[in-house]
């Protein structure tokens, strides 16, 4: 089982300042879409040990989601010293989110 979504999460800010490759997820914990996806991010991040995963809950009004203008869930944005490398919206297998990640790697 995967950790929980974070409310609140990390400012633009300090999402700005991270170092290395991160990979940013937005969602909720009771939305389907999120909780079906959750198998595939967990095998693709077990291929890239070397990557941070974090999840943040989003929502109407929630600034970080907005920065990086989410509109679906799960949204997964891959970072490298803070700046978007790529990003996969509602990816169903692994296949669909390794290679965002290997970018950052």
């Amino acid at each position: 089982m995967s950790e929980a979504y974070l409310n609140p999460g990390p400012s633009r800010e300090e999402i700005d300042a991270t170092e290395g490759a991160v990979l940013l997820e937005f969602g909720t914990d009771w939305c389907g879409h999120c909780q079906a996806a959750a198998p595939a991010v967990l095998q693709a991040l077990a291929e890239h040990g070397d990557i941070r995963h974090i999840k943040v809950e989003d929502g109407p009004g929630r600034p970080l989601g907005r920065s990086f203008r989410v509109k679906l869930w799960p949204t997964l944005v891959a970072l490298k010293d803070g700046a978007e490398q790529a990003r996969v919206v509602r990816p169903t297998t692994a296949d669909q989110i390794s290679p965002i990640l290997a970018q950052i790697s």
